[in-house]
């Protein structure tokens, strides 16, 4: 086993032990969340090698990474999510490869994440990214769409051709009422979930939680966890 594949393995397994640990105190079964490795800066052999550890869910937040990535990598069995802010000029690219877009937070995305969807002929399943810093009518500082926007985003990704509605995703905002506080942040997201869920009942996905704060994402009922840092560690950033 080379280095960097020694090192992966030993942080893989801290955060699993993070996320077991958090689901037990939770009295949630492991299987309950799935764990999403954040690559983006870090090169298609890392992918490569978290593939083989085991990994199957993959995240990036820049096109300009993240389709030279997945191509090098399109042999292997993984499900790509893009999780970051998505400029509808990037979508073509994104369609392309992405199986889920976690960050859907404006009506103009869904239109052009459909046609793109369309005409690469597949299926994409979409996240609301919901910004709990945001005002009423007004996007995130980090993204996103104010809770009151998440039924009309819900219905029109449901309704649009090649998307999928699967569910909620918020980033733990750094201002605001629920700046600090970030279990309570993610138990909104859960209750926003909730919501959903009451009219797209297959809409089960919650994702939330990082590095720093997975544990309060698992113990507030997140599905999914997102975690970049604390697996691939410090490494040389791509250009």
């Amino acid at each position: 086993m080379t280095d960097r594949k020694s090192e992966l393995a030993e942080n893989l397994a801290r955060v699993e032990e993070r996320i077991a640990s958090a689901c037990a105190a939770a009295g949630r079964g492991r299987e309950e969340v799935t764990l999403i490795v954040v690559t983006k800066t870090y090169p298609a052999s890392d992918v490569r090698l978290l593939a083989e550890l085991g990994v199957r869910h993959v995240a990036e937040n820049r096109d300009q990474d993240a389709a030279p990535k997945a191509a090098a990598c399109a042999d292997l069995p993984l499900t790509w999510h893009f999780v970051g802010q998505l400029q509808t000029n990037k979508v073509r690219s994104v369609a392309g490869y992405a199986h889920v877009v976690q960050s859907v937070d404006r009506p103009r995305l869904v239109t052009a994440l459909s046609a793109a969807a369309t005409g690469a002929g597949r299926e994409i399943g979409c996240l609301v990214q919901i910004a709990l810093d945001a005002e009423s009518g007004e996007r995130g500082t980090r993204g996103g769409a104010a809770p009151e926007q998440l039924a009309e985003l819900a219905d029109l990704v449901a309704g649009a051709p090649g998307l999928r509605i699967d569910g909620v995703m918020t980033v733990a905002p750094l201002s605001g009422h629920y700046a600090g506080r970030e279990q309570a942040a993610f138990e909104r997201l859960v209750e926003l979930s909730s919501r959903l869920r009451a009219d797209h009942p297959t809409a089960t996905m919650v994702s939330a939680g990082m590095s720093a704060d997975l544990e309060q994402a698992v113990a507030a009922g997140a599905t999914h966890v997102r975690v970049g840092t604390a697996v691939l560690g410090a490494r040389p950033r791509l250009g």
